[in-house]
């Protein structure tokens, strides 16, 4: 998703960029970065933990309340500017669904454009 709004952020008319938009695009990607080291120490953890550890054992629940606790405010993070990719794919919609202003047509050869009367 944030692949997709990046490309059509880059494409959209300046006319039509809101100027938060850049910095959410930001905000979600640094977020999702966080995630991603989260969840891969979350699964080193997990790995880690005794055999007898499982859901519902403290040993595994505390680690993964702390896997849960770190990675809260991230997910906050996408609650709070994931609209933006919402609103960057409907500008891009919107954008794409305008009609291109057309040059203006000369007259055909051997015509005269029609005088005012």
């Amino acid at each position: 998703m944030l692949a997709a709004a990046d490309t059509q952020l880059a494409r959209l008319p300046a006319d039509t960029v809101q100027g938060r938009w850049r910095y959410q695009m930001d905000v979600l990607h640094f977020a999702l970065d966080r995630l991603d080291d989260l969840h891969e120490q979350w699964c080193q953890t997990r790995d880690r933990l005794p055999a007898n550890a499982s859901p519902g054992t403290a040993a595994y629940d505390d680690a993964q309340a702390e896997y849960h606790a770190e990675a809260w405010s991230h997910l906050d993070t996408w609650s709070t500017h994931g609209d933006a990719l919402r609103e960057i794919d409907t500008a891009s919609r919107h954008a794409s669904a305008r009609p291109s202003p057309s040059p203006p047509m000369a007259p055909a050869a051997g015509r005269r454009s029609p005088a005012r009367k």
